[in-house]
């Protein structure tokens, strides 16, 4: 990526709610799936400008977090903000086995050019035994739209699928539920309706930015109430997945 794009993006993940709400359910499908609530090693793979690395270090003061990106200057960005990152694909990882207690990735393995089969056997082998991988993925293949394009998105998927290419890659006690179901009517409107080629990753006015973030804080309190339970959310424009390595 060009440095403005990357700096584009660092300033969007700090700030937008939808960024904000992924953080915050990626870390709450860890602590309802985690045996132990938890672990003191623990990968981002595909971290991007790290703002989920110090949103991890939030969660788990204490714990070793590292994280990886093919790109080399959203690399950068994340060490700049003290982040422990290399560069690497997430194809091939360069981690000993064994090494985390926990491996999240969001919105990679959708990606043109990820062998997604070959990047879940190398977070397996990269994942202690009974270690947890929590991933977020687009939904729905009909949903494909300009906004994919925009940010390399070549597939999008169904929580049958999700769950299949998990156990496909040895894991087990696999869970999987979609969310940002309450604004899915207008990102499907979006989507579907909208013109134009750009992504849709961009900070709005204030005022929406706002209402957006109490929308999806008050459907992450109820996912937390659903997981704990065992429930899941009926739909959704993305998907939330964690396996264990046996």
């Amino acid at each position: 990526m060009e440095r403005g794009e990357v700096e584009r993006l660092d300033a969007v993940e700090a700030r937008m709610w939808w960024f904000r709400a992924l953080h915050r359910n990626l870390i709450r499908l860890w602590s309802a799936s985690a045996r132990d609530g938890g672990g003191e090693r623990l990968l981002d793979a595909g971290c991007g400008t790290g703002g989920f690395l110090a949103r991890l270090g939030e969660a788990r003061p204490g714990a070793l977090i590292v994280g990886f990106d093919r790109d080399a200057l959203a690399c950068r960005f994340a060490r700049a903000k003290g982040a422990a990152v290399a560069q690497a694909s997430i194809d091939a990882l360069p981690f000993a086995g064994g090494s985390f207690d926990a491996v999240f990735s969001a919105d990679v393995l959708c990606h043109g050019g990820v062998d997604q089969q070959a990047a879940l056997l190398e977070m397996r082998r990269c994942l202690k035994p009974g270690g947890l991988l929590v991933l977020n993925l687009p939904a729905y293949r009909w949903l494909y739209a300009a906004h994919d394009r925009a940010v390399d998105n070549v597939r999008r998927y169904a929580l049958a699928e999700v769950a299949e290419l998990l156990n496909e890659a040895g894991f087990v006690r696999i869970r999987t539920t979609y969310w940002n179901t309450l604004l899915f009517p207008l990102m499907v409107a979006r989507r579907k309706l909208g013109s134009g080629a750009a992504s849709d990753v961009s900070l709005l006015p204030k005022p929406l930015e706002w209402l957006l973030a109490g929308v999806t804080t008050a459907e992450s309190a109820l996912l937390a109430w659903l997981l704990a339970w065992g429930l899941r959310l009926p739909f959704g424009g993305s998907i939330l997945a964690a396996g264990v390595r046996p």
